[in-house]
């Protein structure tokens, strides 16, 4: 076992690490708009000269909407998941059904965070910046295939969350301090929700053989290929919104490069990140060597 993750263990380090939404995210927060939102791991939008320092600036911004929107859109399809595994759960382990329902309720609470950080950025940030969706379409896609590729896709994404702050986040001063504080709080609770989550993994593979793992494989990697068109047209997006809050509109040539660029580091953000986290290979190599060594295979590709 490479892990000595238990539900009662997760449970009491939930409530050391709880906190209220008032706190964190009240009605009226604003945003420091001088500063950039992203880190530069995260953005990559400092090199890019075609840009002013201005529109570099504001395509930061425009990052870091995305970001915590498309978190938003991805706990919409934790949330129902979480409960549709909590629900077969609810006899035997007391601790085990009281971790699985706090973990829902607190992504529940990350769904309300993300809401409350959208009216704030829309109402002062000066241009529309649209987001891929509706959440609903999203959900019913990525819930459709089987149970352990989609738990295999949200543990991904919720090691992600811990390395992106921690190596990225914590400790940049530059970057505006309320914004940080929502990616501060959000890591704190994912910490615990990473471990739920290989838990959950280890319980939908247990009694697979090879050939059954290699098809929750093939479901991840969907999902994968779903979330990439998805980061595709978002990039599309964060460029029409950069035109408008720049007042400009970029030449042709100029756009498909940013484009180009702007979705890669998507790819890395959401997908490549996930894909080489030491957790996660980790879980994989449990589950399937040869499972693991095909992730491994496909990383690249996102970096």
């Amino acid at each position: 076992m490479f892990h000595d993750f238990t539900y009662a263990a997760v449970l009491a380090s939930s409530a050391r690490a709880a906190w209220q939404l008032d706190d964190v995210m009240p009605e009226g927060a604003a945003f420091d708009f001088t500063r950039p939102f992203l880190p530069e791991a995260l953005a990559r939008t400092a090199a890019l000269d075609m840009l002013s320092a201005r529109e570099r600036l504001l395509l930061n911004q425009i990052r870091g909407h995305e970001y915590l929107c498309m978190f938003g859109l991805v706990e919409e399809f934790v949330l129902p998941f979480v409960l549709d595994h909590a629900r077969t759960q609810l006899s035997g382990d007391d601790y085990r059904v009281r971790a699985l329902l706090n973990f829902a309720g607190e992504e529940a609470k990350h769904i309300q965070m993300f809401k409350r950080f959208h009216a704030a950025f829309a109402r002062d940030f000066g241009a529309e910046c649209g987001m891929i969706g509706p959440g609903e379409a999203i959900a019913a896609e990525i819930l459709r295939h089987d149970p352990l590729s989609v738990a295999l896709a949200i543990l991904g994404i919720e090691w992600v969350t811990q390395s992106h702050y921690l190596d990225s986040v914590r400790g940049d001063d530059g970057i505006d301090p309320l914004f940080a504080s929502l990616l501060r709080h959000h890591w704190m609770e994912e910490a615990q929700h990473a471990k739920l989550d290989t838990l959950m993994v280890e319980a939908l593979a247990e009694g697979r053989d090879e050939a059954g793992i290699a098809a929750a494989i093939d479901g991840y990697l969907e999902i994968g290929a779903f979330i990439d068109a998805g980061l595709g047209a978002q990039a599309g997006f964060n460029l029409d919104a950069l035109e408008r809050a720049a007042g400009r509109t970029l030449p042709a040539a100029e756009r498909e490069t940013l484009h180009a660029q702007q979705h890669q580091s998507a790819r890395w953000t959401y997908l490549g990140s996930a894909m080489a986290h030491p957790q996660f290979r980790k879980t994989l190599g449990a589950l399937s060597p040869a499972a693991r060594d095909r992730i491994d295979a496909v990383a690249p590709a996102f970096a």
